[in-house]
């Protein structure tokens, strides 16, 4: 019988002027106790980049998505998004996935992720900031080359003559276009995962909350799929060589996942400064957390990373830029994927009960 069920993880990561999120500019939230908005990257966000980074690190395609529209009076309307509800692609598996047909045409089939995943918050809201600017799409050092239509209320092209007499007594450049309060978030910020060992690997065979289909059990039996039992039920296990392939890529994507699916000018190398593991999460808390210090004239806090509160603590050489440090080593990361490594691989995925 395994003692612990659960693997916990926390990231400690510095952005520098980077943007979360592109399409309504940085996402933010308030701080009651402090009393301003602080930036964050959603929960979402960073699954979907540590599942892009896994699929990419075991050279596999994405599970495929069925995008459903509806025609409404000659226009497209949105309708469901369907999942191919198959484990054998790993971002399904570790990722979790939900079908429900419109009207009830099909059972729906979901299953919850082994993976659940915080937002990438700040690690204290003194340790972070969010930076304004406006920005320019700005191509006026070439007018010979790049053309400038202006159309009226009825949608009618302007003449090269009517838009000099509009401009006339004007600054206003045609060729620049400004694109006001874009913010930017810098500092340092922290992620937690929760590993659930006894999912990790295993699909329910439950038909009355199903998770996959009577045809998908088949089809998982025939490639070799292991039939077993855990606390929710009758389940399949991923075959050990299967496992064996996915465990290493899951830890290097857990700690080494970036946010790339952002504009160019937003880039961060959004580094991993600390990585604390343990069975027990009150203790990465404790091991990668903040002091909030009273100096009489406004609060502060002070970053700290201790290798004493109970957690398996990997600090690398970036964090002595942030944080006073002793024990920062050049492999730390690595160190980091072998813990993980070593706890995915000792559970018994197929002796559970």
């Amino acid at each position: 019988m395994n003692t612990s069920n659960f693997i916990y993880l926390r990231g400690l990561k510095h952005a520098e002027n980077a943007v979360f999120c592109v399409e309504n500019g940085q996402k933010s939230y308030y701080d009651p106790q402090f009393g301003f908005q602080v930036p964050y990257s959603s929960g979402q966000q960073v699954k979907r980049s540590i599942l892009s980074t896994l699929t990419d690190l075991l050279g596999v395609e994405p599970a495929p998505t069925t995008f459903v529209f509806d025609v409404k009076e000659k226009s497209l309307g949105e309708g469901e998004v369907l999942s191919i509800c198959d484990p054998t692609y790993p971002d399904q598996l570790l990722g979790g996935w939900m079908r429900a047909v419109k009207e009830g045409k099909e059972r729906t089939v979901k299953r919850r992720s082994p993976l659940s995943i915080s937002a990438m918050h700040p690690l204290h809201p003194l340790l972070v900031s969010k930076s304004k600017e406006n920005i320019t799409f700005d191509r006026s050092d070439r007018p010979e080359v790049h053309k400038v239509k202006v159309r009226d209320s009825q949608g009618n092209e302007l003449s090269e003559e009517q838009i000099e007499a509009m401009l006339s007594g004007t600054d206003r450049s045609l060729l620049r276009k400004w694109i006001p309060d874009n913010y930017r978030a810098t500092g340092l910020f922290v992620y937690d995962i929760a590993i659930d060992l006894r999912t990790l690997f295993c699909v329910s065979t439950n038909q009355f909350e199903p998770e996959i289909s009577k045809e998908m059990i088949a089809q998982l039996v025939e490639k070799g799929w292991v039939k077993s039992k855990n606390v929710f039920g009758e389940c399949l296990i991923l075959p050990k060589t299967e496992r064996e392939k996915i465990i290493p890529a899951l830890a290097k994507a857990l700690i080494n996942w970036r946010i790339t699916s952002n504009q160019a000018r937003t880039f961060s190398l959004m580094e991993t400064l600390a990585v604390a593991i343990s069975d027990n999460a009150n203790t990465l808390a404790a091991a990668i957390r903040a002091k909030l210090i009273d100096d009489g004239e406004k609060p502060k806090a002070k970053p700290i990373v201790d290798e004493n509160a109970g957690a398996n603590l990997f600090v690398t050489l970036p964090c002595s830029n942030y944080i006073v440090t002793e024990t920062e080593s050049a492999d730390a990361l690595q160190q980091a994927e072998s813990k993980l490594i070593e706890m995915m691989t000792a559970f018994d995925y197929e002796n559970q009960l």
